[in-house]
């Protein structure tokens, strides 16, 4: 059994959890309403504030299911409860990071600046202080949404592994290399 998809996701309280007839599984909470479509062979039981998953045999396809389900449905219920949050740090002389509404205005060394539109279901806000990089801190109840939103940012210029100069995740940790070797 997969040991992830075993384990029951407890509701906390203000939030309801439905299942559909399609399979289709909808979390309400106080920050909002997520809809996730289930393999119709990934079996779905609402019990006593715990949702539990199980799945009909032990076929790779189903093992591998039943434990993405369970995660999914893990991360709707933190979503609307507590939300989600991640931020972006931008390294390097001249970056910045500017937004209006949900438009982000990127200054990231190329000739041009960049206008990135993130969807509407996020919020977006950029800080700047002095002698710190600029921040870009996303904000919403969708994990996926976020984390795709986060990568296709950070992919706009990933950071180098000389200087580190780039769009990083706060907190990542860059594997660096030595530069050139000095002359004899």
């Amino acid at each position: 059994m997969s040991r992830i998809g075993k384990k029951p996701v407890t509701v906390p309280a203000g939030v309801t959890i439905t299942v559909s007839k399609e399979n289709e599984i909808t979390v309400k909470g106080p920050k909002g309403e997520l809809k996730q479509l289930i393999d119709r062979d990934i079996i779905v039981e609402v019990k006593d504030n715990e949702v539990i998953f199980s799945r009909p045999t032990d076929q790779i396809r189903h093992r591998a299911m039943h434990g993405l389900y369970r995660a999914l449905v893990s991360n709707m219920v933190k979503g609307v409860t507590e939300g989600i949050k991640r931020e972006l740090e931008l390294v390097g002389v001249g970056f910045k990071a500017a937004n209006t509404g949900n438009l982000l205005d990127l200054a990231l060394g190329y000739s041009h600046n960049i206008i990135f539109e993130v969807p509407s279901e996020l919020k977006v806000t950029t800080v700047t202080e002095k002698g710190q990089n600029p921040k870009i801190l996303l904000e919403g109840i969708d994990k996926q949404l976020i984390g795709q939103v986060a990568a296709k940012l950070r992919s706009l210029r990933k950071p180098e592994p000389y200087k580190g100069k780039g769009v990083k995740y706060a907190g990542e940790i860059l594997r660096r290399k030595a530069g050139k070797a000095a002359g004899k």
